[in-house]
């Protein structure tokens, strides 16, 4: 296989090693730091594995979702081994890997417990293991006869409740695992100057977590990092790109964020808002009013898209009625959005305008909900944040398009 070699010193190529070799282990965790070689290393793992040493019976992938699967470590496995040896079928959700069928499944959900019920798997690769219910992962490695079965997980840390800390890495002997901590240091392919760049993105919790590797609780503010003198401005540029984020509510307020971006200076500025509250107004509006404000705020602004929860769908009807054009689906990830908008406040690739005033005032009250830290579970407390919900939804859009 023409793969790039892993210098036979790094913490990588000794999880590879014993993996492989270890013919009595169970689970196989690789967790840490980001971009610290986990990733790279565990894949590399799973195809030496497949193709010479894993038993006849079923053998299934496992991440946040099919579609992350295949971004993070389908797509890097078939430039490690060849896309002949590597082949994908999106139709029927299966991965061809040396000839041996892979099943491929999304595990962000309790749903995806049913579809691994009953399998006998004796292998499995989970990638982003920290984001499944606990239901998947039980169903995954307790509720199969195989004889032989391997499990090898990669993930970053969270919450010291999350059943992966408690229940598993404090309980090796007992589960019959493995584990392994990686730091940034432990990736020999990764400069000083890469280095220094991952280390300037994230603060507080998420430094904690996705660069000193850390199992700690996220407390208090959820955008600890957000400071009025250096997020706030008070002038607006000419915009290469509009997206317009949506939190929609009948009872709860109704909030539209336009988000443009600065091709000069490299970031994006939330530039306009709308937020009604119901509650506060004394009157709901129906979804015909709220399109109708939807049309008056899109006046001059002419958004590449319009990122809407999917659960709206009468207020998508609606907007599609008359004529709004660019709708789509927002992604609903709670944490993956707020990791993003936290990234770009600390790095300074978003800004919000000073019009925006419900915006600005959600910041510092946004916070972590402190039971469900208590179940190991990362959760806000879902108060005063449709405006910041909006961000959220036109941000995560925002960042994945290519502006010239």
């Amino acid at each position: 296989m023409a793969w790039k070699p892993l210098p036979p010193t790094s913490k990588a190529a000794e999880a590879w090693d014993e993996y492989i070799c270890d013919n009595k282990s169970t689970y196989f965790l690789l967790e840490g730091a980001v971009r610290s070689s986990k990733t790279f290393g565990s894949i590399l793992a799973w195809a030496n594995d497949i193709k010479d040493h894993a038993p006849p019976g079923p053998v299934a992938m496992l991440g946040k979702t099919r579609e992350t699967l295949i971004q993070n470590v389908i797509y890097p496995l078939q430039d490690l081994v060849g896309q002949g040896n590597a082949v994908l079928n999106r139709g029927t959700g299966t991965l061809s890997l040396f000839n041996r069928p892979i099943f491929l499944f999304g595990a962000d959900n309790i749903r995806a417990a049913t579809k691994l019920q009953g399998k006998g798997f004796v292998r499995a690769y989970c990638d982003e293991a920290e984001t499944y219910p606990y239901e998947v992962w039980q169903m995954l490695g307790t509720r199969t006869d195989a004889e032989y079965l391997k499990i090898i997980a990669t993930f970053n840390p969270g919450p010291p409740n999350h059943y992966l800390k408690k229940d598993y890495i404090d309980r090796l002997d007992k589960v019959d695992g493995r584990h392994w901590h990686f730091t940034l240091d432990d990736n020999p392919f990764l400069s000083e100057k890469v280095k220094s760049r991952l280390k300037r993105q994230y603060t507080g919790l998420w430094y904690k977590r996705y660069i000193l590797g850390l199992w700690v609780a996220a407390e208090g503010a959820i955008y600890d990092m957000f400071d009025e003198s250096r997020h706030v401005v008070s002038e607006l540029p000419e915009f290469a790109s509009v997206v317009v984020g949506v939190d929609y509510g009948t009872v709860n307020p109704t909030s539209f964020i336009a988000l443009g971006y600065d091709i000069k200076e490299r970031r994006w500025i939330a530039f306009k808002e709308y937020y009604y509250d119901s509650s506060e107004k004394g009157r709901q509006k129906t979804d015909a009013e709220y399109a109708a404000d939807m049309k008056d705020f899109l006046k001059d602004i002419h958004p590449s898209n319009v990122l809407i929860d999917p659960s709206a769908a009468s207020f998508r009807a609606a907007l599609r009625q008359q004529g709004t054009h660019g709708l789509a689906d927002a992604n609903n990830s709670v944490l993956d959005g707020i990791r993003s908008v936290a990234t770009g406040l600390t790095s300074g690739r978003l800004m919000i305008h000073e019009s925006c005033t419900h915006l600005i005032e959600e910041f510092p009250g946004y916070v972590w909900d402190s039971k469900a830290q208590e179940k190991g579970e990362d959760k806000p407390i879902k108060q005063s944040d449709h405006a910041l919900d909006a961000l959220r939804y036109g941000y995560m859009r925002a960042i994945t398009q290519r502006i010239v």
